[in-house]
């Protein structure tokens, strides 16, 4: 059985990882309601958010896939996919 991530990343944190990594858009509120907004409306494109999986990644030890990164569309799909996500395995 794999060990998954005990979740502790949040929306506060992830939302701070996307300011560092990419910045903010003019005009979007990211404090706001936004865990359902599709990230290119926020400004961030499929670059950004590889920026921010792979710091996850390094910083948590967890796995995440490419393509499911790229399938997260939102906010709160892709908090979804990293508090499911495994924890890498060290060989």
């Amino acid at each position: 059985m794999s060990q998954t991530s005990t979740g502790p990343i949040d929306r506060e944190l992830l939302v701070q990882m996307l300011r560092e990594s990419a910045g903010v858009e003019e005009g979007v509120d990211l404090d706001g309601d936004i865990l359902d907004t599709p990230f290119i409306e926020l400004g961030y494109d499929s670059l950004a958010l590889l920026q921010v999986t792979g710091r996850i990644q390094r910083e948590y030890n967890l796995v995440l896939p490419d393509d499911a990164v790229s399938e997260a569309e939102t906010l709160r799909e892709l908090l979804e996919l990293i508090q499911a996500a495994p924890l890498a395995t060290v060989l």
